[in-house]
């Protein structure tokens, strides 16, 4: 996938044990698995998965259930056109909606072979790879440097970006 704001973006990944050069090669698939809540899509969005696809071959993207966000304010658009959303995008192989049970129970689906983070997502990389451990998967944890920053690479500098614009026009 060709990014429009490819100069925004610095390809760095965070010290871990798992690089772009240990991807499976061959006939094998790798599963990738990508997660967030992807409220409002903008560049960061398309830049994570982009980067998370690289690990592998077969990209799967986790859609954060609206129940099960906790720590930042719940999304503006409603999780089914979230997930369209996400469906929609080239780079994206399956997207599946998060359990509002237990976080684990897609992956038992899924299977992935590689969990790729955002620099900004709330879960520890060794904490999560141990708990995978815990439940018997075999699934590395690798997480994304953080990206140059753009003016409206964020959902909530969008959100306030039409704010501001609309006090200015009142």
């Amino acid at each position: 996938m060709n990014l429009k704001y490819p100069v925004l973006f610095h390809k760095v990944i965070k010290g871990n044990s798992y690089s772009l050069a240990d991807n499976k090669s061959g006939d094998e698939l790798t599963r990738i698995l990508a997660t967030g809540t992807f409220d409002i899509l903008h560049p960061g969005h398309l830049y994570y998965l982009d980067q998370a696809r690289k690990y592998g071959n077969e990209l799967y993207v986790l859609v954060a259930r609206d129940s099960t966000i906790e720590h930042k304010p719940k999304p503006i658009v409603p999780e089914k056109q979230r997930l369209e959303m996400v469906k929609a995008l080239k780079v994206v192989d399956h997207a599946l909606l998060g359990s509002e049970e237990d976080m684990f129970k897609p992956l038992e689906e899924v299977q992935p072979d590689i969990i790729v983070l955002g620099h900004d997502q709330v879960f520890g990389e060794k904490e999560l790879e141990d708990k995978l451990q815990k439940r018997g998967f075999k699934t590395k944890v690798v997480r994304l440097g953080k990206p140059r920053q753009c003016p409206l690479c964020s959902s909530g500098r969008i959100i306030k970006r039409i704010l501001e614009r609309k006090r200015t026009e009142l």
